[in-house]
């Protein structure tokens, strides 16, 4: 059985949960799914070696995307860069759907330079705004970033952007370049 090795770095839990619902879908086209948290245990080269393909499902906080994912992508490049590669960005900017694609977000754009990497699939998720669970400095960074880009700003507010079928979608393209039937979904 083939093998997806999906790699996520949640900073406050919901980008696990896409990557989750990622490899949900990709276990229901009949791959077997290796999941990596990224803080938790940087997969070896032999796992990413024996996978059909990999994928990199990353948080940003402040601009950047977490320093698990861009440490995992710098010291595979080389590897990954054979393989089938999936990048997946999840932030808040991507809510507006002109800021998904690797033309119209900036973020990934500059994630995928910075690894020096061109992956197959390259693509932005919008994430959750949950300002009460914020710590108070998150919080104010995080309404003057909403305040520059046209978000919301009142401090109580609770939001999921993301939009689950996309996920979904984007699930069944990674299993496609692992090699999974398209029949499969």
């Amino acid at each position: 059985m083939s093998t997806v090795l999906l790699c996520y770095a949640s900073h406050d839990g919901h980008t696990r949960r896409i990557a989750e619902r990622m490899a949900a879908r990709i276990a229901g086209r009949g791959l077997a799914v290796d999941l990596a948290d990224l803080a938790q245990r940087q997969p070896a080269a032999a796992e990413i070696d024996a996978a059909a393909a990999v994928a990199v499902v990353a948080a940003i906080r402040y601009g950047h995307h977490l320093p698990p994912a861009r440490t995992f992508l710098t010291r595979n490049r080389a590897r990954l860069a054979e393989k089938p590669l999936a990048a997946i960005s999840v932030n808040l900017t991507a809510r507006k759907p002109e800021k998904r694609t690797v033309a119209g977000s900036v973020y990934l754009r500059k994630w995928l330079k910075e690894a020096e990497l061109a992956p197959q699939l390259a693509e932005a998720v919008a994430g959750r705004l949950d300002y009460p669970s914020y710590r108070w400095f998150d919080r104010q960074m995080i309404r003057l970033i909403m305040r520059i880009t046209g978000g919301p700003t009142d401090p109580s507010a609770v939001i999921e952007y993301t939009d689950w079928n996309a996920v979904d979608r984007l699930g069944d393209e990674i299993a496609e370049l692992a090699g999974a039937q398209t029949s499969g979904a």
